[in-house]
């Protein structure tokens, strides 16, 4: 049976991916630091629903604590690795910008470790559209040069990708990086604007719109997401043996097993259509609060998934008032309104 070691599975993306693959019949260990960044008590739910399986197991620790994370996988010995676990969010990096260098690079860092001394088959490594930064140029394609980010967060996820690379080249580490594209749905993120939006127009209180309402995203269903890195898994990247080989458009390196993948829905929707949405679902209007862009924010985010398509022949799909909908249905659920 195929093992598969987790970080993150507490976590929104961790959670609905550790629950895929259970129901694959793929044996999880999750890694979870259980930080109180949001909620707590929702990160065990989530933990508890997955442990229902027999073919879950846990730990919980944080991703700087080597000695914790390499016992982990020593004891897993998987074959692949799905690094997920991050401290999140580009508004609190400019609140507490040390927690994205000790999670995001040096957490990272133990994991690559670790993966090259189990020589696993694949690494998969999560990102962030946020790294195409100052990129106007759209939609997002993984070829482009993206060294203009605009956030610590954004920063701390490039320099994830960039020791991804060294790592898949020095030790032929078969390494995919996937860029996530503003994920939504069911058992999500309470620090996200949906989230946030629903809980808000709920209780009958503003809501915060910035850039007054101009902005787009590329919204991407987090059913769609797990299925796309389930995919992933079974396309490990292979060293080539010439640029040349490179098909047009592939992120593969010329000199590593190492590629970079856009996982989006491939449309952006403004923000101000995005809240209409949100108003149909829940039958109420939302009391909206226009404000200024806020600091380190990118007006637009759109992902070419194309290169996603040609290596799994899977297209993110899930049309945003089905997925709002589905949402809406497990909040009003959970919170009992």
């Amino acid at each position: 049976m195929t093992r598969v070691f987790i970080t993150g599975t507490a976590g929104f993306i961790g959670y609905h991916l550790a629950d895929l693959l259970l129901r694959d019949g793929i044996e999880v260990h999750g890694f979870d630091g259980m930080t109180d960044y949001y909620d707590v008590n929702l990160k065990r739910r989530r933990h508890a629903m997955l442990a229902e399986n027999a073919g879950f197991t846990a730990t919980e620790a944080m991703l700087e604590d080597t000695a914790a994370i390499d016992a982990a996988i020593d004891a897993c010995a998987p074959d692949v690795i799905v690094h997920l676990a991050a401290q999140a969010g580009v508004r609190y990096s400019l609140d507490n910008p040390r927690a994205y260098v000790d999670a995001n690079v040096i957490g990272s860092f133990n994991v690559m470790e670790a993966a090259r001394r189990h020589a696993v088959r694949h690494l998969l490594m999560a990102s962030t559209s946020s790294v195409y930064g100052a990129e106007t140029q759209m939609p997002y394609r993984e070829t482009m040069k993206a060294d203009s980010q605009m956030t610590i967060y954004a920063a701390t996820k490039k320099a994830s990708e960039a020791m991804a690379h060294s790592y898949a080249h020095l030790w032929t580490l078969p390494t995919t990086m996937f860029r996530f594209f503003t994920v939504y749905g069911p058992w999500g993120r309470p620090d996200m604007a949906y989230f946030k939006f629903v809980d808000a127009i709920l209780k009958g209180q503003p809501i915060d719109i910035y850039n007054h309402g101009e902005m787009y995203r590329d919204f991407t269903y987090v059913g769609d997401l797990v299925r796309a890195i389930r995919l992933l898994i079974d396309v490990p990247p292979e060293r080539p043996d010439s640029p040349e080989e490179i098909a047009e458009g592939d992120s593969l390196s010329p000199v590593a097993p190492w590629r970079v993948v856009n996982i989006g829905n491939s449309q952006t929707v403004r923000l101000l259509d995005f809240v209409e949405t949100i108003e149909d679902a829940l039958g109420r209007k939302a009391t909206r609060n226009m404000m200024e862009m806020q600091k380190g924010d990118v007006p637009a985010t759109w992902a070419d998934a194309g290169l996603l398509q040609d290596l799994t022949g899977y297209k993110p799909q899930t049309d945003l008032r089905d997925g709002i909908a589905r949402f809406v249905e497990w909040y009003r659920g959970y919170y009992g309104v």
